[in-house]
């Protein structure tokens, strides 16, 4: 069976620190990683090596949903995250593998995304394009500087 690979890459106005913790953190989580149009619930987020999380994603206008999960296999604080993805329908099969690199530049954190192993009846272009709205919202949540 054939799949899709995306690869991503960003620079941000922000820390390794704050980017890792909107991955690690449940609600931050739900609140950036939804594309346009869908809501996010986590239902399951164990943020250790070892550990599973899982999610679903709603259609805000059909109210149809999709859940899918994974396990950590790499934590490294500010530095890396890679962990899998499977999708609960049986029609989208496989596993997915997504790696997450953090590095610290002179103007902020840059990131780089690389998801291998997308069912193959998933367009490419579909997934950059959910990944592109999905990292707007990301520099906005950890862009921001809100003091207390």
């Amino acid at each position: 069976m054939s799949t899709n690979t995306v690869e991503l890459h960003r620079v941000l106005k922000s820390t390794a620190d704050r980017v890792y913790r909107a991955f690690t953190t449940r609600d931050a989580f739900a609140k950036w990683l939804p594309p346009n149009g869908f809501i996010g619930t986590v239902h399951e987020m164990d943020s250790r090596v070892g550990g599973r999380y899982r999610m679903s994603f709603t259609n805000f206008t059909t109210q149809h949903s999709h859940a899918f999960g994974g396990e950590y296999l790499e934590l490294e604080p500010g530095k890396r995250l890679r962990y899998t993805s499977a999708f609960e329908d049986p029609n989208l099969p496989g596993q997915m593998q997504t790696t997450v690199t953090l590095r610290e530049v002179f103007c902020g954190v840059e990131v780089k995304i690389k998801q291998e192993g997308i069912p193959a009846m998933i367009p490419a272009e579909a997934c950059y394009l959910g990944w592109q709205e999905s990292l707007e919202l990301l520099a906005k949540l950890v862009e921001a500087e809100i003091r207390d």
